[in-house]
Order: structure tokens, then sequence, then C-alpha cells
């Protein structure tokens, strides 16, 4: 075979890249044009929030010791008190493919994939989701992370991009195009046409290729096969008005908020993702706390250290205190957003939170230690897509002897290494993706579905 990159067919790389560049950001779509407005199907729609925290927690203050009803909330958790009688504490899920490569926790968190240095990451159970939603909504999905990488990857192991700005998100699902509809078709569709180029000149290419050199192509090409649905896609949405904004939910939305102001961030995006499923432009969102090793401070609370910084506290009892501060912080965020996920009506005229589920959670466990068993877990909402909620689902019990929070070496033990090495969190993406209509009996690394 003569060496590939001395070929005079080869793709030139800058019209590559430029390619590329084009559809990376684009979501895995099986489905094609969408539904017009007036025949969309009339039932409730089902709709899913990730959340993420980097770096885990401080467990000794977060872990629920009771399983069932009668459990006590931890310290960390007690802002979801109000919240009991919809949401699940969960405690013993893992990850068997992050246990050796704790860099990847957030890589991981939403495809179950087995990501090693030379691994290609799989489908996130979110672009999952949208491949049954997307023919519904004016937008397959919706990312946020206050870094750019997202918790959202396609079926080719493409990392999607995320927006940080609370304006840019706000324009972007319910503005109108600059330039007007017949501008934005003209553009959509000379994208689309430089796709189809794009694609009939790698085909052309094909042609002349080995086997090897074949399979080199086959994430390009899968990414420009989807940048063509998304385009066609985004061409037919035109036709159909955006919805209308009140002005109270503009005003809490469309606007820039500094960082220093966390928590005000954090309510903006919450009801921004609100406001996207109320108005169904998308059905899935997720949202990224930052990554493991960039959390940001959150100095409104006295904390100017980063959270990976904290979650490294090597035993020092002001950083552990820091810690368990940020962990509250955080959840007393989520709580807000179950609370407003509860005050607004769906379409059926119910709460928002009974058709949508909402997971919150990380990928780690216990940072100092990069222990990622016994992920902290929190399942929130979904009543009317059949799940029961009241109870801390605990996969740890009649596998260990009990949590010994006055013993933290022993309790660390349980953060790196799974008490029910059965206990997978993909048993719990299953179930999720099965409630959002997805027909599949297994994802990630799933041995069973978790019942609920």
């Amino acid at each position: 075979m003569g060496h590939f990159l001395s070929q005079s067919w080869l793709i030139d790389r800058r019209h590559a890249l430029r390619a590329m560049g084009t559809c990376i950001g684009l979501p895995m779509l099986e489905c094609m044009l969408p539904l017009q407005a007036s025949e969309q199907d009339l039932t409730t729609p089902r709709r899913s929030a990730f959340v993420y925290l980097a770096n885990g927690v401080h467990s000794l203050n977060y872990q629920i010791t009771t399983p069932g009803k009668d459990y006590a909330f931890s310290r960390s958790l007690k802002p979801l008190e109000p919240h009991r009688s919809v949401i699940t504490p969960i405690s013993g899920l893992h990850h068997p493919g992050a246990l050796s490569h704790h860099h990847n926790c957030i890589s991981v968190w939403l495809t179950g994939g087995q990501l090693g240095p030379s691994d290609r990451n799989t489908i996130s159970v979110d672009q999952k989701m949208a491949e049954v939603t997307a023919e519904h909504t004016r937008y397959p999905s919706m990312e946020v992370a206050l870094t750019q990488g997202s918790l959202a990857w396609t079926a080719d192991g493409v990392q999607l991009p995320a927006l940080r700005r609370c304006s840019e998100i706000f324009a972007s699902l319910f503005e109108a195009p600059k330039g007007g509809t017949e501008a934005q078709r003209k553009a959509l569709r000379r994208k689309a046409s430089v796709l189809d180029d794009n694609l009939a000149e790698v085909h052309r290419l094909e042609e002349k290729m080995g086997q090897a050199d074949r399979g080199r192509l086959d994430q390009y090409l899968t990414s420009v096969r989807e940048a063509e649905i998304r385009t066609r896609r985004a061409d037919a949405w035109l036709d159909t008005p955006l919805p209308e904004i009140a002005d109270a939910d503009r005003q809490r939305t469309n606007r820039d908020i500094p960082q220093t102001q966390a928590g005000d961030y954090f309510r903006a995006v919450y009801d921004l993702i609100t406001l996207a499923f109320q108005t169904d432009v998308t059905r899935v969102a997720t949202f990224s706390l930052g990554g493991e090793g960039d959390a940001f401070a959150i100095p409104e609370i006295g904390i100017t250290e980063s959270r990976h910084q904290l979650s490294h506290h090597g035993g020092d009892a002001g950083y552990m205190e820091k810690l368990t501060n940020y962990d509250t912080f955080a959840i007393e965020q989520f709580s807000y957003f179950l609370t407003r996920l509860t005050e607004t009506k769906d379409l059926n005229g119910q709460p928002l939170l009974g058709s949508t589920m909402a997971l919150f959670g990380s990928g780690m466990s216990y940072g100092h230690s990069h222990g990622n068993a016994n992920l902290p877990l929190v399942l929130a909402g979904g009543s009317d897509l059949g799940l029961t909620h009241g109870s801390h689902l605990d996969f740890n019990q009649g596998h260990f002897q009990g949590y010994q929070l006055d013993k933290p070496g022993e309790h660390y033990g349980l953060c790196s290494r799974p008490a029910n090495t059965q206990a997978h969190m993909s048993n719990l993406l299953l179930l999720m993706a099965q409630r959002m209509g997805v027909d599949i009996d297994s994802f990630g690394d799933s041995n069973r579905v978790v019942e609920l």
C-alpha cells in the first residue's frame, strides 16, 4: 500500500478542516425533516436534563446512610428536602470503564464508554434521546457548559461544543436569524450545497482508497452527513414561527452575568432550560458546571479557590469545609431548578417537572484520590413517565459492612472500589432512555435496567 500522505488525490488538509468546522459541533440525528407545528403529536412531551458537578463531593458530608423511604438528608443534600417526594438520591453506582481512567470521568458520565487513551468515545444518552425527540423540536438538544466542551457526544465519538453566555444561549433558541428568514434560508442552502460537494468528493476518493484508508474517513463522512441532516432540518423549521417570550422570562434569561455571581448565573441557566422545555424548542439539555480541572471559584460565598483545588484537600479541614459549602451551594441551585420546573405549567396544565427527568451528579465520588465508585447522583421528576420517588436507592446495601463516616479512610475506600460491581451507572441511563421512548434494551456498559 502506498503512503497515505503521498497520494495525489488526498483531500487538502485545510479544506477538510474547514468542512469539519462546519459539522463537528452537530448532534447525531437519524430522523430527517421535522414535523411542522400543526402536524406534531399532541401528547405531552418527554424531556430530560443532565447537570454535572466536577470532582465529586465531600463524601463524609454528602452520603445518605439509610436506604429506603425513611432516610435522613445529609448536610450537603439538605437543600433538596422540600422536593423529597419527587427525588431519588442514588448511591453505589459506578462506570467500570472510568475506574482506571479517572481523567475521563466527565467524558463517560453520560456514555458509559470504555475511554482509555486510544479509545473513541460512544454516544451519550442525551444524544440517544435526541434521535427520538428531535423530529418534534426546532433544536435536537441544548448544551451549556462553563468550559468549551459539553457533556454530549455523538454516535461517532465527537464531543459537541457548548454555549456559556446566557444572552448567547437565549439568542440561539428564541431570536430570529440575523438578516431575516430568506437570508438564513439562502445561507443554509449554500451550506447544504457545500456539504453535498464534500460528500461527492470523498465518495470519488473512496474508490481509489484501500480498506484501511477508507476507515480513516469514516468519522469525517459521518460528521458531514450529520451536518447535512441538521442543515435540512433548520431550513424546514424556518417557516415555523418562533415562540413568543414573556417580558418577565426575557428579563430573567436574556442577560450576561459576571462569573463572580455564580448563583445568579446558575439560576439563569436553569431558567433558560425551563423556558426551552416549556416552549418545546428542545426536549433534551445538558449543563456542565465545569470540568475536572477547571471548575471555577464562588467568591460570593467566600470560596476563592477552584473546585479542583478544594477537592484535593489533603485532609485540610478548611478546604474540606469549603468543599462541603461548594457542594451545598451547587445543590441549592439544582433545588431552584426543580422549583422552577414545579411552578411552570406543561401543555396539559400540570407541573413541567412531571414530564421532565433531571439527573444531577458527578462522574467522580472523592476527588482527593480520584475515587469514582459510589457516584453521587440524584434523579428528580418524571412522574408522568412512570418514575416513583421518595426513597434513597442504595446499591451498596448487602455488599459492604455499612457506611463508616466516622472512619474516613474506610469510607473513602468505598468511593474508590465499588461494593457492588454489577451496579453500573449505565443501568440508570438505560432506564432514562427507555422512559424517553428510546427503543433499546442496553446502553453503554449496562447489564440490567434500574427499577424505579
